[in-house]
C-alpha cells in the first residue's frame, strides 16, 4: 500500500468501502418524514375538533410536536427512529426539539447549570442564530425593495 499512487490509493478505498443504500434511505426519509407530517396533521386536525380556530390549532400543533419529539428523546426511542428514517427525522419540528434535548440530556451528569443548561444549545443555538439574522437581513432587503 505504500507503493500505491493517489489514483490506485482512491480505487483501492472504494472497492473497499460500504457500499451505502441511498434509495432504501430515501425511501425510508421520505416515508417516516411524512408520517411524522402526516401525525401533526391529524393533531392539528384534533386540536381543530376541540374548538381552536385554524391559527390557534397551527399553535397548539407545533406545542404537541414539540412536546413530542422531546418525549421520545428523553426515552431514548427518537434516536431508533432517526436511525431508520436519517433526514426524514430532521425537517420537522421534531429534530429541532431533539436537537435541544440530546444535548442536556448528554451533559446532564456534568450537573444543572454547567452540564444541562449550558450545553442545550450547542447542536440549535447555531440554528437559531443563522435563522434570526437571515430573518433580518431578508426583511431588511425586503423593505429596500418594496421602497424602490
Amino acid at each position: 500500500m505504500q507503493n500505491m499512487t493517489k489514483q490506485q490509493y482512491d480505487r483501492y478505498i472504494r472497492q473497499m468501502e460500504p457500499k451505502s443504500p441511498l434509495w432504501k434511505d430515501v425511501c425510508f426519509a421520505f416515508l417516516i418524514g411524512g408520517a411524522i407530517c402526516a401525525l401533526a396533521q391529524l393533531i392539528q386536525n384534533g386540536w381543530g375538533m376541540l374548538g381552536l380556530d385554524k391559527t390557534d390549532a397551527g399553535a397548539a400543533t407545533s406545542v404537541s410536536m414539540i412536546f413530542l419529539g422531546a418525549l421520545l428523546t428523553g426515552l431514548s426511542v427518537f434516536d431508533d427512529i432517526a436511525k431508520v428514517a436519517g433526514a426524514g427525522t430532521l425537517v420537522p419540528i421534531t429534530g429541532f426539539a431533539n436537537s435541544i434535548v440530546a444535548p442536556a440530556m448528554e451533559f446532564r451528569s456534568e450537573g444543572l447549570i454547567t452540564g444541562m443548561a449550558a450545553k442545550m444549545f450547542t447542536v440549535a443555538g447555531p440554528v437559531i442564530v443563522f435563522g434570526v439574522s437571515a430573518s433580518v437581513l431578508y426583511g431588511v432587503i425586503l423593505c429596500i425593495v418594496q421602497a424602490l
